[in-house]
Formats: C-alpha cells, structure tokens, sequence
C-alpha cells in the first residue's frame, strides 16, 4: 500500500498503545469463538427441524448469518495482530476485509428493521400474519436485502482503489473504511462525510422503521389485556435488546465524531471492537434462552446426555 504501483501490504499500528495486548487477544479470541459456536447451533437447530421453516424462525436464522460474516470479518485479523504477531496484510485481502466488514454492518441493520416488522405483523394481524408473510416473500426479501447491502458494501472499495496511496501503516485495529482511506495522499474528510451520508441512510433509516414498528405495537397494545400485553411483551424483549446492542454503540461512535469529539485510538477501537463483537454474541443466546422451540431443543440434548452419562 505505498504507492499506485506497489501496494503489497499494510502495517497495523492499532493495538500499540494497549498496555496488555494478549490479554485482550485472548478475549477477543474467546468471545468470538463463542459467538461463532452459538450462532451455527442456532442454525443447525432451524434447519434440521421442519417445523421451524417459518418466517420468524428464517430471519432468526438469516440474523445467525449475518453475525458470523460480520464477527469473522474482522475477530479472526485481531487476534492474528494481538496472539500472533501478524502485523501486515495484503492490499488485496485489506479491501475484501472491509467489504465483508461494512456488508455485516448494514446486514446487521436490515435484518433487524425485518424481524421488527414481522413482529409488527405478528402482533397486530396475527390471523393474517401468515398470508402477509409467507416463506418465499421472507426469502426473496432477505435476497433484496443482502443484495443492497452489497452495492453499498462494494461502494466503499470502488472509492479507495482510484486514489493514491502515501502510507502503508494502517492505524485501527482492522480494515475498515477509515483505516484504508487515511492511507491515501488525499484529505479524508470529504470521503468521511459521503461514507457518513451512506451510513445515516442505513442506520437512521433503519432504526426510524424500528422505532415506528414499536410505537404501532404500543399503541395497539393499550388497547389489549393484561395477559397478552405480557405475552406482546415477551416476544418483543428478545428484538429489543438485539436492537440495544447493535445500535447503541453505532451511535455514540457517530454522534461524538460528527459532534466534535475527540476520541482516543483506545477509544475508538474500544467502541468499534463492541460493535463488532456485541451483537454477534449476545443475538443467538437471546433468541437460545428466549425462543421457546430452540429453548426445548437444547433441553431435550442435554437430557439425552444426562441419561447417557
């Protein structure tokens, strides 16, 4: 990444400043193997059990998806820098990096906008929820959506690659847009507004749809019993605290840049580290301990090793 003609690799300086680099190698390393693990349980789950090819289960099973190619497009380059010592990367494998990094990121926000409109249905037309949401529209849908994600995931390569390269010292922990673009000889602030604007449409957007989904459901849950507002309640929690989790720190990394302040490279790293590796963890133990047929799945494997033991 020296120049037009050369750009071989990059030099990751991210994790200098950290005081105790294998340790957070070995957390990082930990979380993301569990939350690989956790999500290719859930799938196996749906996929093996027939009676589990129904639209909400599907979108479980896309979210499970998603949160492996968004985890793996940036844990496994982490702990390489931090466990390893693996301190350089290809131009090539930098750009597919954070391709795959910024797909997960908006994949992330549209499946989330989805299954808080399958809720919105579920709840409100729950006689009609199967015409208005059948197999084949989740799917096609979920096609629609992964191939958005693409274009704007491909957006950001299709930026860099023409621009001339000064530096091979990557700054952050791992290949995303920021860490590319600060390489360049050009100034970054104009490139960082029109990712902004892109990102505004795909988190803002998203979250706006979110957030009216929530205030339909509310306000038709005024109107309902005190049994099912608890039942309305308890399918809603497992969407909320996914929804907490993903955009939460999305958030206060784009608010505090866009308003001025300044983060340290801890910091920042600290934020986009939790971003990446929140979600991916927290979403398939969610919706294990909260979805009744994967919850008794799970119990009905423990006891058969029970018994065998």
């Amino acid at each position: 990444m020296n120049s037009d003609n050369h750009r071989v690799e990059g030099i990751w300086s991210g994790f200098d400043t950290l005081s105790r680099p294998i340790a957070v190698g070995v957390v990082i390393l930990i979380t993301y193997l569990l939350a690989v693990l956790a999500n290719m349980i859930n799938i196996m789950f749906i996929i093996s059990d027939k009676r589990l090819h129904k639209p909400m289960y599907l979108l479980i099973c896309n979210l499970a998806v998603v949160d492996i190619v968004y985890t793996s497009s940036s844990s496994p380059t982490m702990i390489g820098v931090l466990l390893a010592g693996v301190n350089t990367i290809s131009y090539v494998a930098c750009l597919i990096q954070m391709c795959v990094f910024n797909l997960g990121t908006s994949m992330e926000s549209f499946v989330l906008a989805f299954m808080a409109l399958d809720r919105f249905i579920a709840i409100i037309y729950p006689f009609q929820y199967q015409r208005y949401l059948t197999n084949t529209r989740v799917l096609v849908l979920t096609f629609i959506m992964w191939f958005i994600a693409w274009c704007f995931a491909f957006y950001m390569p299709a930026t860099v690659v023409p621009l001339p390269h000064c530096s091979s010292r990557l700054k952050y922990s791992f290949c995303d847009f920021a860490a590319v673009i600060r390489t360049t000889c050009v100034n970054p602030e104009k490139y960082f507004n029109e990712v902004s604007i892109a990102a505004f449409f795909i988190f803002f957007f998203t979250f706006i749809f979110i957030c009216l989904s929530y205030c339909g459901i509310l306000l038709f849950v005024k109107l309902s019993s005190n049994n099912e507002k608890m039942k309305m309640g308890s399918t809603l929690v497992s969407h909320l605290i996914c929804v907490v989790v993903h955009y939460c720190p999305a958030f206060v990394r784009i608010m505090f840049t866009r308003f001025g302040v300044v983060l340290t490279l801890e910091e920042r790293q600290g934020l986009v580290i939790g971003a990446v590796l929140g979600p991916c963890l927290v979403n398939p133990f969610v919706y294990c301990l909260r979805t009744k047929e994967i919850k008794q799945k799970l119990f009905k494997i423990f006891k058969k090793f029970n018994t065998s033991d």
